[in-house]
């Protein structure tokens, strides 16, 4: 069943380090089969806490997510999404 990975960004800290991750997380999704649904754009807030922005990737199954999650390389490149921001991320199984 196919997965989702939330990624809500609340603050900016280091546009510096947003930008190493930018760099570096596409390099992450190699050997990974995953799709992107929403990268930062255009977004409302209906309910709840304001946020900068909002990506919504796509997995095949959960452990594919998690996979990827915890790869070397995306938690080298999520080392500096959270040292740029402050994020909430969710993984959600699709229906």
């Amino acid at each position: 069943m196919a997965a989702y990975i939330v990624f809500l960004r609340e603050r900016t800290h280091d546009p510096a380090q947003l930008d190493a991750y930018a760099r570096k997380a596409p390099a992450a999704s190699a050997g990974h089969a995953l799709t992107p649904h929403a990268v930062y754009g255009h977004h409302e807030v209906l309910e709840g806490h304001d946020v900068e922005g909002v990506a919504i990737i796509a997995f095949p199954t959960l452990a594919e997510a998690r996979a990827w999650y915890d790869s070397p390389a995306y938690r080298d490149a999520r080392a500096h999404r959270l040292r740029g921001a402050d994020y909430r991320a969710v993984l959600v199984e699709g229906v």
